[in-house]
């Protein structure tokens, strides 16, 4: 008997084949000199006349023949097909992560999703923003946010200051200097806080992704190996539509 992973390692072989098989027999159909014959004779009009040898032309292809090799041609692709589906009904597997079934009798259909949505969840959970690295991070319940120990820093203020060059004289004024000197006139405390994970966080859930996707992918490979019961449909398709 075979297994469901066999039938689906067949089935593009013989789709392929059977759709080759029909695209040539719709173009021979299209094709009227290899449907048509002739036979001519000819008779002169009198035992003088000329003799010419007879014609004639044979039918290359006949319709009805056409549709019995159409019809055997898809037969397999039909029964594959059936078999393939009504398998992928049948056929389902427990998801495990470390040990325990998360989720039981599981079908292919579904875990084939699973597997595509996992793909794009790892993708979306790598890209979470993380903490600065650089600072250190407390959570802090009345904010529900990450935040940081208050920092003190001095703001200051450019305050105008006279150098005198030289002293004023009779003759001269003073030569005084105009410069800035930063002189303190109050602190900032600064707190930051950030709704970002910290990196240990985002560590564990890309974890928990990636451990889900060997989980579903083995139940996968499981439920694929499931034993499939033949179906033989194309006999009862094909003996409908093309029946004389």
């Amino acid at each position: 008997m075979a297994k469901l992973n066999q039938i689906i390692a067949v089935e593009k072989g013989v789709k392929s084949k059977a759709q080759q098989e029909l695209t040539t027999a719709h173009h021979d159909l299209q094709k009227p000199a290899l449907l048509s014959g002739i036979s001519r004779t000819y008779q002169p009009k009198d035992e003088e006349g000329e003799q010419l040898p007879p014609e004639a032309t044979r039918v290359q292809i006949q319709a009805e023949g056409v549709l019995r090799a159409t019809a055997t041609a898809l037969t397999r692709l039909f029964d594959v097909t059936a078999t393939k589906d009504w398998a992928n009904c049948e056929a389902r597997a427990d998801v495990t992560v470390d040990g325990n079934a998360l989720l039981r009798e599981v079908p292919v259909s579904y875990l084939l999703f699973l597997e595509k949505s996992l793909t794009d969840l790892y993708t979306f959970v790598r890209k979470l923003p993380v903490l600065d690295a650089a600072e250190s991070w407390a959570l802090d319940a009345s904010s529900d946010a990450w935040k940081t120990e208050p920092v003190r820093t001095i703001r200051t203020k450019k305050v105008p200051r006279n150098h005198v060059k030289a002293e004023a004289t009779e003759k001269h004024p003073a030569q005084v200097e105009v410069y800035y000197e930063d002189v303190p006139v109050g602190y900032w405390t600064t707190v930051k806080f950030s709704g970002a994970l910290p990196a240990r966080r985002v560590n564990e859930l890309l974890e928990r992704v990636e451990k889900l996707q060997q989980a579903v992918k083995f139940a996968r490979e499981e439920a694929n190996a499931s034993e499939v019961v033949d179906r033989r449909v194309g006999d009862a398709v094909f003996g409908y539509l093309f029946a004389q």
